[in-house]
């Protein structure tokens, strides 16, 4: 029996992949979307009381409007935004269903996962970028109190936190666990926390700081991690602190061993920006297409669901040129 080969693959069930989707079905394109978690698992593993910078309107897709208490949606109402569009155009999401290789066999590409595998025409990587946290490489980082991902304030209280990090997950987790009652500091690589911080939240984080109830070791950075301790350098010297958890907000990368395996380029600088046609989206290998995050590498700050989803017309829309 032949092996189905669809017209194109979609890794990545979040809301880029699912508006490649949508545009995919639009275009009567036979398309799988392949998602190693839940739906949008990116925004599922966002903190539990996560509230978006932007406007709920602009992170609305195929004309479906986003309905919101707020003028900025919270974490739950984005969860149940794209719910409702997965369920409104019976998307084809594999939930749970990890891509493992990636290969092309001539025009074709075979795309192995964790349940089984699949032949298409044309693959579009919507991966995102917060499946891989940043490490920060010191001994002591692999202990069971050091958390990457950060979700609600109810298991720090009391305990002795220390947030790595200055930018919005940090500043989130530091004022949501100091007011649930942990002892808080934070490390930072400034002299203060990052600029683009929500700006209703800047001064809250700031007069926390100011007024000592959050301590913050300014252009600092981990040197150890201990069970019960923490050392860090600092301008002023070497400090140990005591510890009951570790907090490192220090950012996420996409998952550049995909890009590897089909051979997608990366620029030489410190961005590791794939290579792609910004015309189009397709990258420097014919019939994989980038669309969401992952196009910045590890410039994260450049592409949001809100500037990216226009990928997904402009990607479809040259497939079914290059398959007409």
């Amino acid at each position: 029996m032949t092996q189905k080969i669809y017209d194109v693959l979609i890794v990545g069930g979040g809301p880029i992949g699912l508006a490649c989707g949508v545009e995919a079905q639009k275009a009567d394109l036979d398309y799988v979307i392949l998602e190693k978690g839940a739906l949008t698992n990116s925004i599922f593993n966002y903190p539990i009381n996560m509230t978006f910078f932007s406007t709920s309107d602009r992170l609305e897709m195929a004309n479906i409007p986003f309905m919101s208490i707020g003028n900025k949606p919270t974490r739950t109402e984005a969860l149940e935004y794209y719910r409702r569009v997965f369920l409104h155009f019976r998307l084809n999401v594999k939930l749970y269903e990890g891509v493992e290789t990636l290969t092309k066999k001539g025009e074709i590409f075979e795309v192995k996962t964790s349940k089984g595998i699949y032949q298409t025409k044309k693959i579009i990587l919507a991966t995102g970028f917060y499946d891989l946290p940043n490490l920060m490489n010191v001994p002591g980082e692999d202990l069971p109190k050091v958390q990457h991902y950060y979700k609600e304030p109810w298991p720090y209280i009391g305990q002795k936190v220390l947030v790595v990090g200055g930018a919005n997950s940090a500043v989130d987790a530091a004022l949501e666990t100091w007011r649930k009652g942990a002892d808080v500091s934070m490390v930072l690589l400034e002299d203060e926390v990052d600029q683009n911080v929500k700006y209703w939240v800047r001064p809250d984080i700031m007069n926390r700081i100011k007024e000592g109830s959050i301590k913050a070791f300014t252009k600092s950075r981990i040197k150890e991690i201990r069970e019960h301790e923490v050392v860090i350098n600092t301008p002023d010297g070497e400090v140990t602190i005591e510890n009951d958890f570790v907090l490192a907000m220090t950012g996420y990368k996409p998952n550049f061993a995909l890009l590897d395996q089909l051979g997608v380029e990366m620029s030489q600088d410190e961005k590791k920006q794939p290579c792609y046609d910004e015309l189009n989206q397709e990258s420097n290998v014919p019939g994989v297409y980038l669309a969401g995050v992952v196009c910045g590498g590890l410039n994260t700050r450049e592409f949001f669901i809100e500037n990216s989803i226009v990928h997904a017309e402009t990607i479809v829309k040259d497939i079914l040129e290059k398959l007409s």
